[in-house]
């Protein structure tokens, strides 16, 4: 996995080989939604290295980039692709053998990576599809407000604030187990840090974790 960071958010993009990633970012750069720096160097010794470890670029569109195309059968298992308008990781993925007349089929089965919900795709092997650029950030949980409104569906919004200090008081309380976990970990005193994904115009809190000792 090779990891871009996107103003101080992180944008992940997941089994991609270097000239993939390469192909994939330029076409971001070439769209005026994002500047690439590689380093000093521009050949694939560099371009390989950053798929180690981490690639920086900023954000020229206010972070408006949300799917970026990429050659169906460049697509890997345990990666993303959007099947619907959706977001989604695939889970299992298979090619048929080319035809006379035609070519190789990709068939993709992947899940919502915010629903769980379970999608299916067949693409041509040379067809470009979709993959949304998912990103992470971690908050510090500052308190949860309840949801006082019975007229309104789920239980609040959490309040987190970033590492400047910034409040971020939009993203709402899960209606699931980690919902249950969150709220049950704070009202124990825990000082809490909130792990918030972001794709296709969406954001919710998937997971959570104790925040370090000393962390104020």
């Amino acid at each position: 996995m090779a990891t871009t960071r996107l103003g101080r958010s992180s944008v992940e993009f997941y089994n991609l080989d270097p000239a993939t990633l390469r192909r994939s970012l330029e076409v971001l750069q070439s769209q005026g939604r994002a500047q690439l720096f590689v380093g000093s160097s521009d050949d694939d010794t560099a371009m390989a290295d950053a798929n180690e470890h981490d690639v920086t670029f900023e954000s020229t569109d206010s972070g408006s980039a949300m799917t970026f195309p990429l050659q169906c059968s460049a697509l890997r298992k345990n990666g993303h692709v959007v099947i619907k308008t959706r977001p989604c990781k695939i889970i299992d993925m298979s090619t048929s053998k080319t035809g006379k007349h035609g070519h190789a089929k990709v068939n993709l089965v992947a899940t919502d990576i915010f629903t769980g919900r379970k999608y299916e795709d067949l693409s041509p092997s040379t067809h470009n599809m979709d993959v949304p650029i998912i990103t992470r950030m971690e908050y510090t949980l500052i308190d949860i407000e309840k949801n006082t409104n019975d007229e309104v569906k789920g239980r609040g919004f959490l309040s987190l604030m970033t590492e400047d200090g910034t409040m971020k008081e939009d993203v709402k309380v899960p209606d699931s187990e980690i919902g249950d976990k969150i709220i049950a970990d704070f009202e124990q005193g825990l000082e809490l840090m909130v792990t918030v994904v972001s794709a296709m115009g969406e954001e919710h809190a998937m997971s959570h974790k104790e925040a370090p000792k000393g962390n104020n």
